[in-house]
Formats: C-alpha cells, sequence, structure tokens
C-alpha cells in the first residue's frame, strides 16, 4: 500500500498569469504557498479475486474492469496516460473540499501520479512531477486550468514561480528572515464562503478575455514584485502586503463578471468592516474560500463578524507531495 500527502495552495499575486495562452505570449509571475492541509490518495494493486478490475473511492464509489469506464476524469486520464495494466485499488480523503479554490484537484492529480509510481517502484522528481500532472490536465483531460497548482502541490513552500513562454518554469523560495515569514502568517485568515463552484467554466471565461484584459494582467503580474519588495524590506510594515493584496482583488474582478457574487462582495465588506486590511477570493473565483489579511489583534473581531463561516487555520507547507507510507506488497506479481 502507498499514501500520497500533497498540499493545497494559497496564490497571493499573478494569478490568471499562470494559464498558458498568457505565458506564451508573455512570460508570468506568481507569488503563492503550499499550505498544510491536504489531499490524502491511498493506492494498491487490487488482488484479482473480484469481478472487477479497479476500485476508486472518493465522493463516489466506482467498480469498473476498464479505463475507459472510469468516471473520475483525473483518474481516467492519469491511469491512461500511465498505461496502467495492473487492476488498482484508489482512494482519496481531503482535509478541505473540492472545488473551493485551493487547487483540490491539481492536488489530486499530483498525489495521484505520485502514489502510482511510488507503487511502480519509481522515484520521480518534483519537476517532472509537476510537469506530468500539468499534461494530464491541460493536453489529456483539456481543462482550462493554469499552472501554478500543480506546482505547487508538487515542491511545497512560498515561492516566486516564474512561467516562461517556452513552457519551462522557475521556482524560486521566498527568502525572508523567520520573524518576518511568521509575522505574513499570523496575518492571514482563511474562511469557507460555503459553497463550492466548477471551476473550469469561470477560467475559460477569463482565457476568452485575456486580451481585452491585457492591461489589468500586466500589472497584477507587477504586484508580483511589489509584494516581494514589501516584505522583504523590514522597514516597511508588513499591512502593506495586505492592501496590495487588496487593490489586485480589485484588478482580479474585471477579468471576468463570474470571479465575484453579491454573497462575496458581502462577505468581503463585513470583513473590512471589522478591520480586515485587504484579502481575496482564492482560484478562479465564484466561491470557495476567502483569504483575509487582518491585524492579529483585530482577527477575533473578524472571526465573530464572520461567524457564521467555517475559519480554517493554517500553516505553510514546505515540503510539497511526499509519499507518507511504503509498504508494496506482491499482487502485482499474481495472474
Amino acid at each position: 500500500m502507498i499514501i500520497s500527502r500533497t498540499p493545497f495552495r494559497i496564490s497571493f499575486f499573478g494569478g490568471g498569469t499562470d494559464y498558458p495562452a498568457w505565458y506564451r505570449q508573455h512570460g508570468g509571475r506568481v507569488l503563492a504557498t503550499a499550505i498544510d492541509r491536504y489531499c490524502y490518495i491511498t493506492c494498491r494493486f487490487l488482488p484479482p479475486f473480484f469481478e472487477y478490475k479497479h476500485r476508486i473511492v472518493y465522493s463516489q464509489i466506482e467498480y469498473v474492469n476498464q479505463i475507459s469506464e472510469i468516471k473520475h476524469p483525473a483518474v481516467k486520464a492519469v491511469l491512461s496516460w500511465m498505461n496502467m495494466q495492473k487492476g488498482l485499488e484508489i482512494h482519496h480523503d481531503g482535509d478541505l473540499p473540492a472545488r473551493s479554490g485551493l487547487g483540490s484537484s491539481s492536488a489530486f492529480t499530483v498525489g495521484l501520479i505520485h502514489a502510482i509510481k511510488a507503487l511502480q517502484g519509481a522515484m520521480i522528481d518534483k519537476q517532472e512531477l509537476a510537469r506530468s500532472a500539468v499534461h494530464v490536465e491541460q493536453n489529456v483531460i483539456k481543462e482550462a486550468v493554469g499552472s501554478q497548482d500543480q506546482i505547487l502541490a508538487s515542491y511545497g513552500g512560498v515561492n516566486l514561480i516564474e512561467f516562461n513562454r517556452d513552457d519551462s518554469f522557475g521556482v524560486h523560495p521566498l527568502i525572508l528572515p523567520k520573524d518576518r515569514m511568521s509575522d505574513l502568517k499570523d496575518h492571514l485568515m482563511l474562511f469557507f464562503t460555503g459553497f463550492s463552484r466548477f471551476a473550469f467554466k469561470i477560467a475559460s471565461e477569463v482565457i476568452k478575455n485575456m486580451n481585452e484584459r491585457q492591461a489589468e494582467l500586466k500589472h497584477m503580474s507587477e504586484m508580483v514584485d511589489e509584494a516581494i519588495h514589501i516584505l522583504q524590506d523590514q522597514k516597511t510594515p508588513v499591512e502593506q502586503f495586505g492592501k496590495l493584496l487588496h487593490e489586485s482583488w480589485q484588478f482580479k474582478r474585471k477579468l471576468s463578471d463570474k470571479i465575484t457574487t453579491p454573497q462575496i462582495d458581502e462577505i468581503y465588506q463585513a470583513a473590512l468592516s471589522a478591520g480586515a486590511t485587504g484579502g481575496k477570493i482564492l482560484g478562479a473565483g465564484g466561491g470557495g474560500f476567502i483569504l483575509l489579511f487582518v491585524k492579529p489583534e483585530l482577527q477575533k473581531a473578524v472571526r465573530e463578524k464572520l461567524k457564521k463561516l467555517v475559519h480554517v487555520s493554517f500553516n505553510f507547507d514546505l515540503h510539497g507531495s511526499k509519499i507518507v507510507v511504503y509498504e508494496p506488497d506482491d499482487f502485482q506479481n499474481v495472474t
């Protein structure tokens, strides 16, 4: 049995510039972090004593004999792409709900590829893992997704990610004094809005609007450097990071009329009225989790103001996808 553990992510600045439709022309830059909330994939070769070949357990349970019969798009795509001949049993468990803006779909894909590679007795490095997940999601499933989620799930850490026109990418850990990094983390609050959404629908709209929104996307990309400067300049109050988040949210709202909703706007305004400096809806928008930047002494007031929402505490994850249980069995040799 193999169990992989893969982190979800929070994107601070530059989201939207990680879509191939953008960075293949302009390049892209994202500042984001993996967090210590995880997707777990349990995987083993299925003993050949059942009427089915594959058993896949997530919010549904599938019993199938052919990969083509699998309904879960990522499982179907990964098993097909990896040309799996042996029967598998796959279980998914997650710390947080799917379709919530934290890169859960990509964490699943990364974790599944990682687990199957380990099951096959092969190691895969972080770059290959990220590239493989990007390929599966963008070229096999053909989803309208960016490329930051797969990289953050694979690498972990608080990173500047640079996307090049030739599809290559660079991952640069954000280097800060320990107390400054802690100060940043202590100002962040994460709330679940209570409703999920299908990100690809919103992402498709953003991609369609890119030519008309070049000024906004270029400015959002420039904010990445501004945010890093704020954090690295110890003389600059860390609250400036929160104000920049607020500014970035105003630009992100312009990318599509589907990114925000009256309910999201109401939540955000309530948070600001209680003392939040800034924030943003995470992922493509339309629902899911909202990130807020709040001084520690004002966080109790914000929690009280948003008491109908689920508040999720977190830390940064610095390791990325890991194999946390490696106990291979011999059923792959049973015929």
